[in-house]
């Protein structure tokens, strides 16, 4: 799910202190030109947290269900989004 409103650099520096005050742990990532986005893990849950040059922000969540498997699902992993012939130096 995706959600769009307006954010600022001083929307992002609040929300990176509510983390911090709430004791949990984020990643920052530069992935676009135009956004930095807050990752944030908790158990069972991922949070994707964009915010955009243009002042808009969004976020995504990530849910499990709590299955969990062996090594053999890894498999899937490459046969589904692995490039073989993608070669990275």
């Amino acid at each position: 799910m995706s959600v769009h409103s307006s954010a600022s650099l001083a929307e992002l520096l609040d929300f990176l202190g509510r983390l911090e005050t709430h004791h949990l742990s984020y990643r920052l990532e530069h992935n676009r030109p135009e956004s930095i986005t807050v990752l944030v893990a908790v158990p069972g849950e991922r949070w994707e947290v964009e915010f955009m040059d243009d002042g808009q922000m969004e976020v995504e969540r990530f849910a499990s269900d709590g299955t969990i498997s062996g090594p053999e699902k890894l498999e899937r992993l490459f046969a589904v989004h692995g490039r073989p012939d993608a070669r990275q130096p």
